[in-house]
């Protein structure tokens, strides 16, 4: 189909069948190609959907500076729309994330303002010196942690792609959180299209996510993760809608050596993020048994973080045990079941 430009590709990504992960659960397994993106990312649609949104009330106009605070697949979205559409973009960025990333949204024309780690909300925090930047400069915040057309970017797009492209077949929904708006508007739009449609989660060390769904607590938890773009403090306004019927805390260890299984076992080359998803795809399968059509999200490429997911160097510096194997992931998963 043709499309006139950068705008009107985003979206109506393929399902893609992974048969190593269906087998091994008698379940229907499919992964969402949001690498497929022209941003090469899930973000894009976020991206696409908070700036319409600005557009239409006024906030944002051409010739305008776009702030955000992002660990750089939404910068990437922002900063290509930014460039059709004619605005400044200027990210802080976590000064963690792969140099990867950061060189991709500096070569894209963006500004990039590199932040030491620090947690939500200390004054030191990206997302906090953004907003604050953005007050002082009269730039438009993008805020996508708060902003709540990301999760209804996804409740329009996402979600109803899901349904039809499984014949309203699909009986389960997994993916981890980042800023939650994936998670939030695919399980809104499932659940409502039929409310036995069970939704599962994965969250990494350090997050506060597992403790808020299990618990009713957003305690952060120990520990200190190397997965980028999911992680999440907070109960912000795109993680409230969200509705889930299991969270799982996984370690780096297995999330990471499930995209090494993946690229061997599929062939398809992903980023830590859709490890914590095809990890959470795998555990929702076991629990619901076989039979069901279960379907994640394979949030970004692997080549942006060649320098450490999938670096040796990188990793021994973390003492992670990276093979790939089976013995690697599917014990240590099935003992969470």
């Amino acid at each position: 189909m043709l499309k006139r430009n950068f705008i009107q590709s985003v979206g109506n990504t393929p399902l893609i069948y992974l048969d190593s992960l269906s087998r091994k659960t008698g379940c229907e397994i499919y992964g969402k190609a949001e690498f497929m993106n022209p941003g090469g990312s899930v973000k894009d649609r976020a991206a696409l959907g908070m700036i319409e949104d600005a557009e239409a009330r006024g906030l944002l106009k051409k010739g305008g500076t776009i702030i955000e605070a992002t660990a750089g697949n939404t910068g990437i979205g922002l900063a290509l729309i930014g460039n059709i559409k004619g605005y400044k973009v200027k990210l802080f960025v976590p000064s963690n994330q792969s140099k990867e990333k950061v060189d991709t949204l500096r070569g894209m024309g963006a500004e990039v303002i590199l932040i030491p780690p620090a947690p939500y909300p200390s004054p030191e925090n990206y997302r906090i010196i953004a907003g604050e930047v953005a007050k002082r400069e009269g730039a438009f915040f993008i805020n996508q942690f708060e902003n709540e057309s990301n999760y209804l970017s996804h409740y329009r797009t996402t979600g109803p792609e899901i349904w039809e492209q499984t014949d309203h077949q699909v009986t389960g929904f997994a993916c981890a959180i980042g800023s939650g708006g994936t998670l939030a508007g695919v399980s809104l739009f499932l659940k409502e299209k039929n409310s036995e449609i069970q939704i599962g989660c994965v969250d990494p060390a350090g997050s506060a996510m597992n403790n808020y769904f299990n618990r009713g607590v957003a305690e952060v938890s120990p520990g200190d993760s190397i997965t980028e773009g999911i992680g999440q403090g907070a109960v912000t306004a795109n993680v409230r809608p969200c509705r889930v019927d299991q969270c799982h805390q996984l370690g780096d260890e297995v999330i990471v050596n499930m995209v090494h299984y993946i690229v061997k076992q599929e062939g398809i080359f992903l980023g830590s993020s859709s490890g914590a998803n095809l990890c959470a795809a795998y555990l929702l399968a076991k629990k619901m048994g076989p039979g069901n059509q279960i379907v994640t999200i394979l949030c970004d490429s692997g080549q942006k973080y060649v320098s450490k997911i999938y670096n040796s160097e990188f990793l021994s510096s973390r003492n992670l045990t990276i093979t790939g194997d089976e013995s690697s992931v599917f014990p240590i998963l099935d003992a969470r079941v």
